[in-house]
C-alpha cells in the first residue's frame, strides 16, 4: 500500500488524484495539503473529493511521513514542496506545467538527494508519442517540414504547452537541430515562407478542451501525421498514480516517465 501525499487537494487536479487513488485501492492517502487560508482547511479530503469520508484532513503540512508526494499545482507552490520534499527526504512526483528552467534546475538539485520524477505530460501515451516523434524525426529526409499544433482549455496559462516543446526538443534532438533557435511561433504577415531546419509551433486555446497535440512531417507529395487526444483529466492522474508507484523506495535520481515505461 503506497502512503501518497498530495497537493492543491481541494483543487481540479488534487480532487481527482484523491478520487482515483481511492478507486486504485492499493494506495492510502495519508496527507491532504492546501495553501495557508484555504477554505477547505480541516475539511475531510474523500468528502472535498466527493468520495466520501477518508478520514484524512486537508492541513497545511503531513501530518505523518508520506511515501511519495504527487504536486500538480502552480508553479510558485511547487517550487515551495521541492524544498519540502528534499528536506524530509520524500520522492516527489512533479506534473505542474510551465516551470521555469530555474525552478526546473531546483528539481535536478533535489534529485541528488530524493527520487524526482518530473516529465512535461503524465500520460502514458503522450510519453510513447515523444519516443516515436524522435524516431520518426530521424528516419525522415530534410524535404519534410515539421509543424506542431497544440490545443487545450481557455484557462490554460502557459503557452505553447509543455508537452509542445518537449515534443520539439526531442525532434530537434534527433535532427541536431539548433534549440530553441529551431522554432517558429506561429506566422504572421506578408513573407512568411517556410525555413529548412525549423518547427512551427502553434498554440489553440478554447473552451474545455482538455488536450491535443499533433505533429505534422509534410513533404511533397505526402503528409505523415503524429497525435494524441486527451479525453479526460484522469489521463494525466493515471500517469502520475502509475508514476507514483514506480517511485516507491527509489534511491536519489532524476526520473522521467521514459523510466517508468522502460522507454
Amino acid at each position: 500500500m503506497l502512503k501518497l501525499a498530495v497537493t492543491g487537494a481541494a483543487g481540479r487536479m488534487g480532487r481527482r488524484i484523491i478520487a482515483l487513488a481511492q478507486e486504485a485501492g492499493d494506495i492510502q492517502i495519508t496527507a491532504a495539503l492546501e495553501a495557508k487560508g484555504h477554505p477547505h482547511l480541516g475539511s475531510d479530503a474523500g468528502e472535498v473529493a466527493g468520495v466520501g469520508m477518508l478520514g484524512t484532513l486537508i492541513t497545511e503540512l503531513p501530518q505523518e511521513k508520506p511515501e511519495v508526494m504527487i504536486d500538480f499545482t502552480v508553479p510558485a507552490s511547487t517550487e515551495k514542496w521541492i524544498e519540502y520534499c528534499q528536506d524530509n527526504k520524500i520522492p516527489m512526483v512533479v506534473g505542474t506545467t510551465g516551470l521555469t528552467e530555474e525552478q526546473k534546475q531546483k528539481i535536478q538539485k533535489a534529485s541528488e538527494q530524493v527520487a524526482m520524477l518530473w516529465a512535461a505530460n503524465m500520460s502514458l501515451g503522450v510519453n510513447l508519442l515523444l519516443k516515436v516523434v524522435a524516431e520518426v524525426a530521424k528516419k525522415l529526409p530534410e524535404d519534410f517540414d515539421i509543424e506542431i499544433i497544440e490545443a487545450h482549455h481557455r484557462f490554460k496559462r502557459d503557452a505553447p504547452s509543455g508537452t509542445a516543446l518537449e515534443l520539439a526538443k526531442q525532434i530537434a534532438g534527433a535532427k541536431n537541430w539548433s534549440w530553441p533557435g529551431c522554432l517558429v511561433h506561429g506566422r504572421q504577415g506578408g513573407e512568411t515562407t517556410r525555413e529548412k531546419g525549423t518547427i512551427g509551433m502553434h498554440a489553440v486555446r478554447g473552451g474545455d478542451i482538455v488536450g491535443e497535440h499533433s505533429v505534422m512531417f509534410s513533404a511533397q507529395g505526402e503528409t505523415v501525421e503524429l497525435r494524441h487526444q486527451a479525453h479526460s483529466r484522469d489521463t494525466f492522474v493515471r500517469g502520475a498514480l502509475h508514476g507514483g508507484r514506480w517511485l516507491q523506495g527509489r534511491g536519489p535520481g532524476m526520473y522521467s516517465m521514459f523510466d517508468v515505461l522502460d522507454l
